[in-house]
């Protein structure tokens, strides 16, 4: 048999790539090339220089050694020049390019390949690109590696020298710092030319900051070199307002969304956006990592407006430590009653979602050593096989496609809600920023069962609720609160079944009562419904019953709760239906850049599993059963003593004898009952015991001015001196968890 020779064809579109008998052609090596998801994602991004940027293949040249020592691990991508003369010459590259399979992170070990390889060949760019993301860097080759800056793009083959130079200049990523000035500046404009406070100045910096992104990514999708985020765009359009222009196609791309009302308007004075346009459109929030975009919503706009605002953001550093404390994993269900910006729904879903890819990539890489060390299997079945299984496994991480894991992620594990309207609209728009999840963000009153919000729900509950804000006994369920649309209604009913349809049932059926009357803590304080109850207290009931059994949750609480001892039937309601996991206490100026004084420590509780709510059980009833057996003979025979004395009293027809007897007994069995109840509970810890992990924490990566600071809570680049990242809160918590018992606290750390 004469096999037959794949010939090359003449260049085609980026859609249109050369794909023969599971062969792709590479047009920089002139050959036909087994068609791995590696080959594809590089050859499509090829196309993406070709058509792009305008370099032709004389500007390139493909896997090319860059050491000079026939290193196979030190191959380029893309090595692309300014000039086919430099090329022909062997000059200094001007971009080197780093291709990664779709679904391996691009990471740091990425930019640090990337990096390498531009150092070695002096190039100025790198790039670095896995079909999913790319990003950009300028390398700084008078400094030190790993001193790089991420720009917005790379030069165009015909880009002239000063159109370089503004590249560099112009669409710069945001840095934390500078960036923090920024919207102070933004702040200040509002404030001066509209005369706005700083919420309504929140909502307008919001609305502009998601008209740029919107943009930013209409450019990437649409391959334009224009930014029309930009002030000589606006100033070049006719009309009045091009800006509300823009935010009207923005909200119109987001309507299924219901982001934004659908009369809402831009409020600000044309020349108003126009400068905040001018502040912000050098800077690139598309291309920007999404852990800074976090910060962008979440950090700095909390630093920037303190007080009614402020209070909705928890500083990263403690969002990330608690979000890590809970470990989370794919299939876990997470919820925050009282959610604010989105922050730990936000880092729960960048944490799973990374999992899921990197459970890909292994699934991927497992299964093509196999069929590679298959010596049975030609060139061809091998790249038909891997291709196959790339594609089977591509199917399972659609974003689009229902039941996906992906869609999963976004679609059904992730819940939150607000009260407060403004907060659950913004944590929406920090979400869509994120990737997704923004689907189960409501706003409601965390308290109640709406939107497939319900008890016995939830693998994880991460909040920071508010603080010594009260619950009043005036405040009720009111008719709005727990209607739907219908259609919504039926919805969530096919998604939750009869759980929800109970859940939405029993609020239901107490319209019109004190929301505290769906608790249990206002009754176990002995005051019944009357007068109010701290809204933390209730937040912890209802994290609680949220959790399904063996669920898991961390919540930020102010310290009294911990210590007070007016509320030690809040600790024991605790006690009674979960483990405590660990308490760590934060520094007094951990909230204040948020605008809250109040010393706070971080709870983290294990609700009971089956066996273990059992086992408590169990060990509760046995204790009280001890007890009341211990005081049975002691209580009839006081009983009997008292009861006669008030039997003779009534035949002497001796009031005041009578009374007082009554009384005596009254307090007798008053003062017995708190006696037994103490000593079953006494009982009831020797016998249900477990260690319990403490630490009181110095550096927790802000400062009371919300700066970044030292962070000895969890592995980071900036441990306080002489730290370990064995020795942060979270290693030892896990060192913990292997062996309490091999644990020996000194000092504050406990």
């Amino acid at each position: 048999m004469v096999k037959k020779k794949l010939e090359p064809q003449p260049y085609v579109k980026p859609d249109q790539l050369q794909i023969r008998e599971n062969k792709i052609f590479s047009p920089l090596r002139q050959k036909w090339v087994p068609l791995t998801p590696e080959e594809m994602v590089r050859q499509q991004y090829l196309n993406v220089l070709l058509e792009e940027y305008g370099f032709t293949h004389d500007h390139m040249a493909e896997e090319m050694e860059v050491t000079g020592r026939g290193s196979a691990q030190a191959r380029a991508d893309f090595i692309i020049w300014r000039t086919p003369q430099d090329k022909a010459v062997q000059k200094s590259p001007l971009i080197i390019v780093e291709c990664k399979a779709e679904n391996v992170a691009i990471d740091r070990a990425v930019y640090a390949q990337g990096e390498n390889y531009a150092r070695l060949t002096n190039a100025p760019f790198f790039v670095t690109h896995n079909h999913r993301e790319t990003h950009y860097w300028r390398v700084l080759h008078d400094k030190m590696p790993k001193h790089v800056e991420e720009i917005e793009g790379i030069p165009h083959a015909d880009a002239s020298d000063k159109e370089i130079k503004e590249l560099i200049e112009r669409l710069k990523v945001f840095k934390e710092d500078e960036f923090a000035d920024l919207l102070h500046q933004c702040h200040n404009v509002i404030r001066n030319r509209e005369k706005r406070d700083p919420v309504a100045a929140f909502d307008e910096i919001a609305k502009i900051l998601f008209i740029k992104v919107y943009v930013e990514r209409e450019l990437k999708a649409k391959r334009k070199r224009q930014n029309l985020f930009s002030v000589d765009y606006l100033e070049e359009q006719l009309g009045n307002n091009p800006l509300e222009d823009l935010f009207q196609k923005t909200k119109d791309h987001y309507r299924t969304d219901r982001i934004f009302e659908p009369d809402e308007k831009l409020n600000l004075k044309p020349a108003t956006g126009i400068e905040i346009v001018r502040l912000l459109q050098k800077y690139n929030l598309s291309d920007t990592s999404e852990d800074i975009k976090g910060i962008a919503f979440e950090r700095f706009l909390g630093k920037t407006f303190r007080g009614e605002i402020g209070q909705f953001f928890t500083p990263r550093p403690i969002v990330e430590f608690m979000v890590r404390m809970l470990d989370p994993k794919e299939g876990d269900i997470i919820c925050d009653p009282a959610s604010g910006s989105g922050g730990f729904l936000i880092r729960f879903f960048e944490i799973v979602r990374q999992q899921i890819l990197a459970d890909a990539d292994k699934q991927y890489k497992e299964y093509k050593v196999r069929i590679e060390a298959d010596k049975k299997l030609s060139g061809d079945q091998k790249a038909i096989m891997l291709r196959n299984k790339f594609d089977e496994i591509q199917t399972t991480l659609d974003h689009n496609r229902d039941g996906s894991r992906l869609w999963n992620l976004a679609n059904r594990y992730i819940y939150g809600t607000d009260a407060n309207d403004r907060m659950a609209r913004t944590s929406k728009m920090n979400m869509i920023m994120h990737g997704d999840g923004h689907g189960g963000v409501h706003h409601h009153d965390g308290f109640l069962n709406v939107n497939g919000i319900f008890e016995s729900r939830f693998n994880i509950i991460l909040t920071n609720p508010p603080f010594g804000a009260n619950v009043e006994a005036s405040d009720k369920i009111l008719e709005e609160q727990v209607t739907l649309p219908d259609e919504i209604e039926r919805e969530y009913a096919r998604i939750f079944g009869p759980p929800y349809k109970e859940a939405l049932a029993r609020v239901r059926a107490a319209k019109n009562k004190p929301i505290a009357s769906l608790f249990e803590l206002p009754k176990a304080r002995g005051n019944g419904l009357l007068g109010r109850i701290k809204t933390e207290l209730l937040f912890i009931e209802r994290c609680l019953a949220l959790l399904k059994p063996g669920g898991r949750m961390g919540i930020v609480l102010p310290e009294g709760v911990f210590n007070n001892p007016s509320l030690a039937y809040v600790r024991e309601f605790c006690e009674d239906r979960a483990r405590v996991l660990a308490v760590v206490s934060l520094p007094q100026e951990t909230f204040l850049s948020s605008g809250a004084s109040v010393k706070a420590s971080l709870l983290f509780l294990g609700k009971f599993n089956e066996e273990e709510a059992a086992d408590f059980a169990a060990k509760s009833n046995a204790a009280k059963e001890e007890v009341e057996a211990k005081y049975a003979d002691e209580i009839a025979t006081e009983t009997a003593r008292l009861e006669a004395a008030i039997t003779a009293a009534k035949e002497a027809k001796g009031s005041d004898a009578r009374k007082a007897a009554q009384r005596e007994l009254a307090e007798y069995r008053k003062r017995l009952e708190a006696t037994k109840t103490r000593e079953a509970r006494a009982l009831l810890k020797e016998r249900f015991d477990y260690p319990i992990f403490m630490y009181e924490s110095e550096k927790v990566g802000i400062t009371a001015t919300g700066e970044p600071d030292a962070n000895e809570l969890y592995p980071n680049d900036n441990l306080p001196a002489g730290m370990k990242p064995e020795d942060t809160c979270l290693e030892l918590f896990c060192q913990f968890q292997a062996s309490p018992n091999a644990f020996v606290f000194t000092g504050s750390k406990a």
